[in-house]
């Protein structure tokens, strides 16, 4: 009976501590990731703004960006809103980005939501260069559990890190290759 009781306890200790890994954190902790990749690239600030906040093009440069729907044929004007099918760190999804900053041609910003809860934001921020334009592009999200930053900091940082890094050179070899871009 002894170590029937013992084993019942150690069993819910660890259903328990599972099931801490699992409760959302609160919006204070601060379990932000950021995903900064630069790049600099040979075209002008403003054809490189043109380009990367024109969603239609998002699948052609980031291998992340499966498919692209709603409002995708031109850049982006603050509060417009598209949907984003997806594939980050062998995760798929489908995300709503809604334009949340737009300062041509230095800044654009997006937010985004899966089922309706906040999913990260997407900066784009460029600057003159005297050969074309620094580009930089930050992706920010937050960790909803604690299981989720414990995985995040194993295993996704790095591969959403890698995706973004192989997006952007890839971004940097198409515009500087096409020049009706």
């Amino acid at each position: 009976m002894k170590n029937r009781t013992r084993f019942v306890k150690a069993i819910s200790a660890v259903l328990a501590a599972i099931a801490l890994l699992f409760i959302p954190l609160p919006q204070r902790v601060g379990l932000d990731t950021r995903i900064v990749t630069v790049a600099s690239i040979q075209r002008p600030p403003t054809v490189v703004f043109d380009y990367v906040t024109t969603p239609a093009h998002w699948p052609a440069w980031h291998p992340s960006s499966l498919a692209v729907s709603g409002s995708v044929d031109h850049s982006l004007d603050l509060g417009e809103q598209m949907t984003e099918e997806f594939r980050v760190a062998g995760r798929r999804g489908r995300v709503v980005w809604t334009v949340a900053a737009r300062e041509p041609p230095g800044k654009w910003a997006i937010d985004g939501k899966i089922d309706g809860r906040p999913a990260g934001t997407v900066t784009y921020s460029l600057t003159p260069t005297a050969n074309g334009t620094r580009f930089e592009r930050e992706f920010t999200y937050r960790a909803p559990s604690l299981w989720f930053a414990i995985l995040n900091w194993f295993v996704l940082r790095a591969r959403i890190q890698s995706e973004s890094d192989t997006a952007v050179s890839q971004l940097k070899s198409l515009l500087e290759a096409s020049p009706q871009h």
